[in-house]
């Protein structure tokens, strides 16, 4: 019989808070310093299939001690994220994200996302570019479009009907094949995983299928930096390379994974992908004029 482990967090986390914006409805945070608005704050977006905790958790406190306040959303369907009626979209995300930064009233951000996030993050530049002070994209494209790409998207609802019937063996199988063995750590992590919506999982990896913000992506109106993990195998580094290019942002590079950015990752990585990400981060601090927004 499997050894059953507690679901035990690996670190202790920053402190939780809920928001509600009207209209919207209420949304999960970890935010570092709710009472400190002399820090510049950082407002990050995790990947697909993950959550704040389960992408960020390994950067939490170096970017925190680098004077920093972090503000990190679990979107809709991940995680303690809203649980909506309707599908799930990435706009929609983007609005929750915008509507978060107006209720807790923090004017200009430097706005973070990874993988998902990024994408995320395009949508708010287009849709949302008075909030933002900065912009930080990592482990992103303009893009999934790739035929061989289509096919797996279009099996998104199967995944997320396969987990809504058996989700303990699912996400116990989907880490197993990326090569996370059983143990306390895993146990905690299978947890969190299984507080996603089997349903807008699914519909979310169709919407990242279906996004392609080539056709209206333009240059940032605000300092952009784009931190390329070069040895991406989810996310091909030319592709983040194009995404700069396209927004004419400053490049920083780490020789990590695509995994090496969440709370699984081994500590060495960890620290490659953690002094890069400081140094997009302070080059953004010291760029951005101070008290900026973006698109005014």
């Amino acid at each position: 019989m499997e050894q059953q482990h507690p679901p035990v967090p690996p670190r202790e986390f920053p402190p939780a808070r809920t928001v509600v914006v009207p209209g919207r409805g209420e949304f999960f945070l970890r935010d570092t310093h709710p009472h400190d608005s002399s820090r510049p704050v950082v407002f990050m977006l995790h990947g697909w299939l993950g959550s704040a905790d389960l992408n960020f958790a390994g950067l939490y406190d170096e970017v925190t001690a680098a004077g920093f306040r972090i503000v990190a959303i679990d979107h809709r369907g991940h995680g303690r994220g809203l649980r909506s009626i309707g599908p799930f979209r990435l706009v929609d995300c983007a609005d929750d994200a915008a509507g978060v930064i107006r209720a807790l009233g923090l004017g200009s951000v430097i706005l973070y996302g990874y993988s998902m996030g990024g994408a995320i993050a395009q949508l708010i530049l287009a849709r949302h570019p008075q909030l933002l002070g900065g912009l930080l994209l990592s482990g992103t494209a303009q893009h999934w479009q790739e035929d061989e790409l289509r096919r797996t998207w279009k099996a998104m609802p199967f995944v997320g009907f396969g987990l809504s019937v058996a989700p303990a063996r699912g996400w116990r199988v989907a880490l197993g094949r990326a090569g996370i063995r059983p143990g306390p750590r895993t146990a905690w992590l299978q947890s969190e995983m299984m507080r996603h919506s089997a349903r807008d999982i699914g519909e979310a990896g169709r919407e990242l299928g279906r996004f392609d913000s080539r056709p209206w992506l333009t240059l940032a109106p605000c300092p952009a930096a784009v931190l390329i993990t070069t040895a991406d195998d989810a996310v091909a580094p030319a592709k983040q390379r194009e995404l700069a290019g396209a927004l004419r942002a400053r490049v920083f590079e780490a020789a990590v994974r695509h995994l090496d950015v969440g709370v699984v990752a081994a500590p060495q990585p960890t620290a490659i992908y953690n002094r890069a990400l400081l140094e997009a981060l302070q080059w953004l601090r010291v760029t951005e004029p101070s008290g900026s927004l973006c698109g005014t």
